[in-house]
């Protein structure tokens, strides 16, 4: 990390030879380019951030439009567990079955997918199926998820 931009950074200096550096055309010069009135000081306009909502606003607005403010609503206590929905789309579903299952499958012979034991609760409805009727079971389904599943002759049930 930054030990090893800083030996970098060191060996950079060490090439550059020294007559070549600008401040020796500053030597003997008193005020070294930063002039006479507003003397060069340590941080004039404040560390960091400081006045972004004062004497840097306009840098502010016109840079980082709605830094300041809130949007939304609170929500204390906030648990993710009861928001934990992962999802598969249509296209990836048959990826979800063992291999031997996938080349079984026929007309007659539907495969059952539990997409909760794959750690999957919500099945959503991009892409296309194969002409392959399947069972799949889901805590959700969306409606186009639901409606390709049974153009293809296929079963969506819904596990609690």
């Amino acid at each position: 990390g930054s030990t090893e931009q800083y030996e970098a950074s060191l060996r950079l200096a060490s090439t550059m030879p020294t007559h070549l550096r600008a401040h020796r055309k500053k030597r003997g010069q008193r005020t070294v380019g930063y002039g006479r009135i507003g003397q060069h000081r340590k941080h004039p306009a404040g560390r960091g951030n400081a006045g972004g909502q004062h004497h840097l606003r306009i840098n502010m607005d016109k840079y980082h439009p709605g830094y300041f403010g809130k949007v939304g609503m609170r929500y204390f206590h906030k648990t993710k567990n009861q928001f934990f929905c992962p999802t598969v789309n249509l296209d990836k579903l048959w990826s979800l079955l063992p291999a031997e299952a996938r080349e079984n499958a026929t007309a007659g012979n539907a495969p059952v997918l539990d997409c909760i034991s794959k750690g999957v609760f919500k099945v959503l409805g991009k892409g296309m199926l194969p002409a392959i009727p399947i069972i799949v079971k889901a805590k959700f389904f969306t409606k186009l998820a639901e409606k390709r599943i049974k153009e293809v002759g296929g079963e969506c049930v819904l596990v609690a």
